[in-house]
């Protein structure tokens, strides 16, 4: 997945979750750049930090700039949280995740999975496969990578819903798309949302299936690298 032009500033604040102001790298713009991210970002907001922002000057936006990049202490990171499906839906169209995308199979975007809520993708093979993408930016240290960085109760919900599929004699999965090229390891973060670690050990112990992404992010893209199938890692749970 290739970003448009990227453009570098210096991150001054991220306020009201969906706002952020950045410096416009020499010094002289400040700008408004929208924050395409619903989460607490922990890790990923630092001071100052070296940033880059896309530019989008269409009339219906209220915003222009978009905030893609954020160098933080430990390594580059992508916090535009829906470039975590995109980046999956390229590894699964290209074969990185076959166990989920046999050859032949078509894949669906955005497909309900319960009353209120949708799958962010559905594999049509065998009895059908539904796909949840988290994207994972918080590098907890040495590698380790968790999810969520808060508490999230709409990430446990999913897991219910994802469980609720397989008991209709489904397939489900959960990939954990890496954004950050510091982590190497992802586990649920028992110390931040003890709750969400209990359903996660509880929706694989039912047959949830659960992936990792690594991918190469650089300022020109985001590009799928390796998968990892983590369900039968019981230090996945615990690391």
């Amino acid at each position: 997945m290739d970003f448009p032009p990227l453009t570098k500033g210096a991150l001054r604040r991220r306020y009201k979750r969906f706002l952020a102001d950045v410096v416009l790298a020499g010094g002289e713009e400040l700008v408004c750049a929208h924050c395409p991210n619903t989460g607490a970002m922990t890790g990923c907001q630092p001071a100052d930090a070296a940033v880059w922002l896309s530019f989008h000057p269409k009339p219906a936006r209220k915003l222009t700039w978009t905030w893609e990049l954020v160098q933080t202490e430990t390594g580059l990171a992508c916090i535009h949280a829906a470039m975590a499906n995109r980046v999956v839906a390229e590894a699964l169209q290209k074969g990185l995740l076959l166990d989920l995308m046999p050859s032949g199979a078509s894949l669906q975007s955005e497909v309900r999975l319960a009353d209120r809520s949708r799958a962010d993708f559905f594999v049509d093979s065998g009895s059908g496969i539904y796909i949840e993408v988290k994207s994972v930016t918080w590098h907890v240290s040495a590698g380790k990578g968790a999810f969520p960085d808060a508490v999230s109760t709409r990430a446990s919900k999913h897991l219910t819903e994802l469980v609720a599929a397989i008991h209709r004699g489904h397939r489900a999965a959960l990939v954990f798309c890496v954004m950050h090229e510091a982590i190497t390891s992802v586990a649920p973060a028992e110390q931040v949302d003890p709750a969400y670690a209990g359903h996660m050990a509880q929706a694989m112990a039912e047959g949830l299936e659960v992936y990792l992404l690594f991918n190469e992010i650089n300022l020109q893209g985001i590009y799928p690298l390796r998968a990892q199938y983590i369900g039968e890692n019981p230090s996945f749970l615990t690391h």
